[in-house]
């Protein structure tokens, strides 16, 4: 049995952060936990089996912390997605505007005029004053973040849709647009950057 923990402890470990830090939405990162769980009580087996008190506790302390991702991810969240995905898909049934999610802005896919993906959501700003979005930030190229480019674009011309986000832009229009630095985000939408 020592030999099998040996072996799951660190695989799950691995696994469980790549499920972890790719962001894939609550459901992957609960699962992503229940992994870390797996993980933490192997790694207390093999603490066990080798008399290392200090790996024991570390890993007891790891699995509680765990078990409550699992909770939160699994269980709040997810049901706080659900909630939104029907008022969504009920909102797009009725005879009232179509509600979107903005929790699922950050990460979403900006699709362009001819259907493909041309940057992704990094996040929104609102106006304190009345929440309606005053701009969105987009990021494109690079390679998981580094080398990437962000813009900040006019929510006007975009659509939201509980599918995605959409934009009468081309791959090279929204490359051409200002670079606004990662760490410095405008305090509002100016004409500069409106398209």
């Amino acid at each position: 049995m020592e030999e099998a923990a040996g072996w799951i402890a660190p695989a799950a470990t691995m696994i469980a952060a790549m499920m972890t830090a790719a962001n894939l939405g609550s459901r992957v990162t609960g699962w992503g936990f229940v992994v870390f769980v797996v993980g933490s009580l192997s790694w207390s087996t093999v603490a066990i089996a080798s008399g290392q008190n200090n790996l024991l506790w570390t890993n007891v302390f790891l699995t509680l912390v765990n078990i409550v991702g699992v909770w939160r991810w699994l269980g709040r969240q997810a049901k706080y997605d659900d909630g939104s995905a029907v008022a969504a898909r009920r909102s797009a049934q009725a005879s009232v505007p179509t509600l979107f999610s903005t929790s699922g802005l950050s990460g979403a896919k900006l699709t362009g005029r001819d259907g493909h993906t041309i940057g992704t959501i990094v996040d929104a700003m609102a106006k304190c004053a009345g929440g309606q979005i005053s701009y969105v930030v987009v990021s494109e190229g690079g390679v998981g973040g580094v080398g990437e480019r962000l813009h900040v674009l006019d929510p006007r011309s975009l659509t939201f849709n509980p599918d995605g986000v959409e934009s009468d832009l081309t791959a090279q229009d929204l490359a051409l647009l200002p670079d606004v630095p990662a760490d410095q985000w405008p305090e509002t939408l100016t004409p500069a950057v409106v398209n």
